[in-house]
């Protein structure tokens, strides 16, 4: 018998964004670039400040269902940088999600916004996060993304 598959809540990322950018009809969907400016990151065990560089590569595929890949890092209260990937998918009715690209509120609940980040870091401290697989889910406002982390225990 295999371990039963557990979640545990490590932190929460807020990403402040910036304007999106696009690069238009790629054949695969519409490319969207949406840098990522600052942010903070909180919980029991890690907690900082998201650097302002990277972003949030977007594909924008019929029916606005959309594949996100986010790079970028954060530096610990303590010093520590971690690269973050973060691949992952929004999905939900269009004219919520056409709601969102123009800015105004939507209901995060409504939405599907589930992903799987990465960490990477040379800090001993926090090696448990190279060390672990974790799944997230999110929110998009109009300024910034909420994201969830919980580690797969």
């Amino acid at each position: 018998m295999t371990p039963e598959i557990q979640t545990r809540y490590a932190f929460t990322i807020t990403a402040l964004i910036g304007p999106v950018t696009s690069a238009g009809e790629t054949g695969s969907g519409v490319r969207r670039i949406i840098p990522i400016i600052g942010g903070e990151v909180k919980g029991e065990r890690i907690n900082g400040k998201v650097l302002s560089f990277g972003a949030d590569f977007q594909i924008v595929r019929p029916n606005e269902l959309i594949d996100l890949e986010a790079k970028y890092a954060f530096e610990t209260d303590d010093g520590a940088v971690v690269y973050v990937e973060n691949r992952g998918i929004r999905f939900g009715p269009v004219e919520l999600l056409q709601k969102l690209k123009r800015g105004e509120p939507v209901d995060p609940q409504l939405i599907y916004f589930r992903t799987v980040p990465r960490f990477e870091t040379g800090s001993e401290k926090y090696r448990w996060l190279m060390e672990h697989i974790f799944i997230a889910s999110a929110a998009r406002h109009a300024d910034r993304v909420v994201i969830d982390v919980h580690q797969v225990l």
